[in-house]
C-alpha cells in the first residue's frame, strides 16, 4: 500500500456516496481525505458536517490539489460533463455510473488516452464483486468464450420474493421500494436497462468490443406475473434477469451475441441459487473453464467498498490496460464496435401474452408448446431474435418474454 495521502473531490452523497464515506472512515490502510463534496439539494439533511459540501461543481473541479474525482450522481449527462472536465484537467476519476459509461464509452476511452489519466469503475457492475478487474487482469490473455450474470439486485430481489413467498409483482415491487432495494421510479432496473449497461461494460472487458445501448436487446421483468413463476416452478426452473455475452466463430475472428433478458435457469445452473439482492457472474474461458463470482450486488456499503477499492488502486498508479480492446483495434485499424455484433439468429423463448395482436411483430419460426385460457396465454417458440427489438423500451406492452 502506498503511504501517500490522497485528496478526493466527490460528486453526489446518496446511497453509494454515504457508503463510501463510511467504509473510507473505517479503512485500515488507505490514507485519504475528502476535500469537498458537490451535491444538488440544498435542503436535504446530511449525516456529516455541512462544511464538506458545496453546490457549485467548480468548487471541486477547479481545485488543483486533488488526486481523484469520485463521481456518484444519478444524472448521466451531467456525470459525463464532470468526468470529461476532470480528465481534461489531468485528474484521475472513479465512477459507478454505468449508464454514463455505457452511453459514452468510446469518448471516455479516448479521453483517457489523450490525457494519460485513469478512469476506473469497478463499482458500476456487480456491486461488491470485483468482476471488471478480474476480466482485465486475471483473464487478460485468456480466450474467453462467454460471460453471463445476474447483475441487478432489484430484479433478483423481486423475482426471488415472488417465487419463495408466492407474491405477485406489484406487491413485491412495493416491498422492494420500502426496503430500499428499488427506486421510487424503478423503470431502469425492472425494464432491464441497468443490466444492459452493465452487460455492455463486461463486453468491453471480456471481448474488447464497444457497443451502444441501442444496439443491444434488453427486455425486463416489469410484465412478469405469478403465472410465469408457477410455470417455471412446475418445470424445476427459476426466472433470472441475466446479461449474456458470448463469442461465435473461432479464435476471435467471428462475431458476438450480447443481450440482457430474463432467462429460465435449472437447478444445475450456478446462478440458480443466487437469490435476493445478490449478484452472480459466470465466466467461461478456453483454459480456465467456468468460474462463478457471487456477492452483494446492491446497497450502500457493498458498492461503496468497490469504489474504495478503485481509489486504493490509484495509489499504485493503476489504470485499465484495455488489452483486448487495443488488440481488436490494431487488427481492425479502428476501435471495434457494432459491426461484430450478431443479432441475426433464432432463439427459443417463452412468451406470455393476453392478446395475439400484442405479439404480431415477433417473427415466430416454430411453436413447441402453446397454452390458452380465459386468464392468460403463452407459447414456447423459436423466434427471430432481431424481431424482439420491437418490445425494447415499450412501456405500453404487457408481454413477458423469457429465454428458454
Amino acid at each position: 500500500m502506498s503511504d501517500k495521502k490522497i485528496s478526493i473531490g466527490m460528486f453526489g452523497f446518496g446511497c453509494v456516496g454515504q457508503g463510501l464515506y463510511d467504509v473510507l472512515s473505517q479503512s485500515q490502510g488507505l490514507q485519504a481525505n475528502i476535500e469537498k463534496i458537490c451535491v444538488k439539494d440544498k435542503n436535504k439533511k446530511r449525516k456529516i458536517d455541512m462544511s464538506y459540501f458545496t453546490y457549485d461543481k467548480k468548487d471541486v473541479l477547479s481545485r488543483n490539489n486533488l488526486d481523484v474525482i469520485v463521481e456518484l450522481i444519478d444524472d448521466a449527462a451531467e456525470a459525463f460533463k464532470i468526468v470529461s472536465e476532470a480528465m481534461n484537467n489531468g485528474v484521475n476519476v472513479v465512477s459507478a455510473n454505468k449508464k454514463m459509461l455505457a452511453e459514452n464509452f468510446e469518448a471516455l476511452y479516448n479521453l483517457q488516452e489523450k490525457n494519460n489519466v485513469a478512469l476506473i469503475y469497478e463499482g458500476s457492475a456487480g456491486g461488491s464483486i470485483p468482476i471488471i478487474r478480474n476480466l482485465e487482469e486475471y483473464y487478460d490473455n485468456e480466450l474467453l468464450s462467454s460471460f453471463r450474470g445476474i447483475l441487478n439486485g432489484t430484479c433478483n430481489y423481486i423475482l426471488t420474493r415472488m417465487e419463495l413467498e408466492n407474491k405477485n409483482y406489484d406487491e413485491t415491487l412495493k416491498d422492494a421500494q420500502t426496503n430500499g432495494f428499488a427506486e421510487s421510479n424503478p423503470w431502469l432496473d425492472v425494464a432491464g436497462y441497468d443490466t444492459l449497461y452493465k452487460t455492455i461494460l463486461l463486453t468491453v472487458h471480456s471481448f474488447g468490443l464497444i457497443l451502444k445501448p441501442d444496439q443491444v436487446l434488453n427486455l425486463g421483468i416489469q410484465n412478469v406475473s405469478f403465472d410465469d413463476i408457477v410455470y417455471a416452478r412446475e418445470k424445476g426452473l427459476r426466472i433470472k434477469m441475466i446479461g449474456t455475452g458470448y463469442k461465435i466463430g473461432e479464435n476471435g475472428t467471428g462475431k458476438f451475441r450480447v443481450y440482457s433478458i430474463p432467462q429460465f435457469v435449472s437447478q444445475k445452473d450456478e446462478l440458480y441459487n443466487v437469490n435476493y439482492e445478490y449478484n452472480g457472474v459466470e465466466v467461461e474461458g478456453a483454459f480456465s473453464c467456468k468460474q462463478t463470482f457471487v456477492g452483494k450486488g446492491a446497497g450502500s456499503h457493498p458498492t461503496g467498498s468497490a469504489v474504495l477499492s478503485d481509489i486504493s488502486a490509484l495509489t499504485y498508479n493503476y489504470k485499465y490496460g484495455y488489452k483486448k480492446l487495443k488488440k481488436q483495434a490494431k487488427a481492425k485499424g479502428k476501435l471495434p464496435n457494432g459491426e461484430a455484433l450478431d443479432n441475426d439468429f433464432e432463439i427459443k423463448v417463452y412468451i406470455r401474452y393476453k392478446d395475439k395482436n400484442e405479439i404480431k411483430d415477433i417473427e415466430i419460426t416454430s411453436v413447441e408448446e402453446e397454452y390458452k385460457s380465459a386468464r392468460t396465454n403463452y407459447i414456447v417458440a423459436n423466434v427471430k431474435f432481431k424481431s424482439l427489438f420491437t418490445l425494447k423500451g415499450n412501456k405500453e406492452s404487457k408481454v413477458f418474454v423469457c429465454a428458454v
